[in-house]
């Protein structure tokens, strides 16, 4: 059997995105996934999934799916992990891509090279290919930041969580608030003895519903704003809506709207109106069975989970191929490498629109590109002329607060208009999304009837 002439390594959404994008240039390619299954961290037991018992979609059904394939009508405004995983697993079914994924097959190396790119197995089997995608996830390498003093109770990153019930008859210390620290805060709500969450700063909560249907939806079915504008119209609306946070014991913030990434968190601040947790600003030291804070407050302590969030790496590639600052690995547009023609990203992005909405774009333009290459020739020339020109600032001019989430940080619309410069720049048509969806509603119909 030939040998596929791309290989995407992992079977999350991302690669799946990938492999249709493949597929519909008629390239050929394989996927290797680790697991027994596809769906990547959505998969609880995919062994280092982050993923909770609580856990829920961040951004509604409505704005985050794969372009042709809404996600079912009987799915709440933000589906559960596990309804994630079923959409997910059944976009691989519909689409055939299923069909091209190897499980069971960890890489442990890749080496990328001027005449192609070899893949070695945990099992030692080697395979060559013309082009590697790395959609390997940015959620499997818990960062865990050393705190000052010493603790004498559990201390373990939120990547080990699994549910509320860990934390009965426990006093639970959650420390950061990024979205799954803020769900496992209020799981510790319902669970614990008593629990605390302890924040850096202040940080703008943006509810899950605004005025009875999904923020993003709301957002959405504006005009569209300019950044400024949409700062202050959505930061007075928020404002107006949460009241004053620090009469909640939480910081006020110290930077504007999407200068940090919000919080999408409605329950939070219900546990904290009634006093089934406590905010706290950052831990000062550990001592024994108890943290003290900035404040000088001090709490007696059973169980610390650090949701500190990940870094994002790659560890089966030569790191000199890779950007990486700060832990987060970097990919020119969020596609490109900057070392090799033959090295492609997905997936490695932070946003403030939903990745899921981006990853059929991307993938698009990853395969155009290694299309292109695969040409040569006046193709590959274009694509080449498109690298050379400077890369843009995808910040949309945000000032960002300097913490190594947001090291290359891409804002949405600032985002669509440079990918629509680079493929005019390439030569490529505009994405017709219609050219993706089509085959898409055709599976779907057949598999109906």
């Amino acid at each position: 059997m030939a040998m596929a002439q791309v290989c995407i390594v992992g079977a999350g959404p991302a690669g799946l995105a990938m492999g249709r994008a493949l597929q519909l240039r008629g390239i050929s390619f394989e996927i290797l996934e680790r697991h027994s299954a596809v769906g990547g961290l959505w998969d609880r037991g995919n062994p280092g999934s982050a993923l909770y018992r609580s856990a829920h979609f961040i951004s509604s059904k409505t704005q985050s799916h794969f372009t042709g394939m809404p996600m079912p009508d009987h799915y709440p405004d933000y589906p559960s992990g596990q309804q994630i995983l079923d959409y997910v697993t059944d976009f691989a079914r519909k689409t055939g891509v299923i069909n091209h994924v190897r499980l069971n097959c960890a890489v442990a190396r890749a080496d990328v090279a001027d005449a192609g790119v070899c893949v070695t197995m945990t099992d030692g089997e080697q395979r060559q290919y013309a082009a590697l995608v790395c959609a390997s996830g940015t959620n499997w390498h818990p960062f865990q930041p050393d705190l000052p003093g010493h603790f004498d109770g559990e201390i373990r990153h939120s990547v080990t969580y699994d549910s509320m019930a860990e934390f009965a008859g426990k006093r639970v210390l959650v420390i950061g608030a990024g979205n799954s620290g803020c769900d496992i805060a209020c799981d510790a709500a319902q669970g614990a003895d008593a629990a605390f969450i302890s924040l850096r700063r202040g940080y703008h909560f943006v509810p899950k519903h605004l005025f009875g249907v999904p923020a993003d939806v709301f957002a959405a079915s504006g005009p569209p704003l300019p950044l400024w504008l949409g700062q202050r119209v959505l930061g007075w609306l928020t404002s107006w809506l949460n009241g004053d946070l620090t009469r909640l014991g939480l910081q006020a913030p110290d930077h504007k709207l999407f200068e940090s990434h919000p919080i999408m968190n409605t329950q939070l601040l219900h546990f904290l109106a009634h006093g089934d947790i406590i905010a706290k600003p950052d831990v000062a030291e550990l001592q024994g069975r108890q943290a003290r804070f900035t404040d000088g407050s001090v709490e007696d302590i059973d169980l610390i989970i650090l949701a500190t969030g990940y870094r994002w790496q790659l560890p089966y590639l030569d790191q000199g191929l890779l950007d990486a600052a700060r832990d987060r690995v970097s990919f020119r547009l969020g596609v490109f490498s900057r070392h090799s023609p033959r090295l492609y990203g997905l997936g490695f992005i932070e946003t403030n629109s939903s990745a899921y909405k981006l990853f059929d774009e991307m993938a698009d333009i990853a395969a155009a590109a290694i299309a292109a290459r695969l040409a040569g020739g006046a193709p590959a020339d274009a694509l080449n002329r498109a690298l050379a020109q400077p890369e843009a600032d995808l910040s949309g001019g945000l000032k960002l607060v300097g913490s190594g989430r947001h090291q290359g940080y891409i804002e949405a619309a600032t985002y669509a208009r440079e990918l629509a410069r680079f493929r005019k720049a390439a030569g490529w048509p505009t994405w017709n999304k219609a050219d993706m969806a089509a085959p898409m509603r055709a599976a779907i119909e057949q598999a109906a009837s």
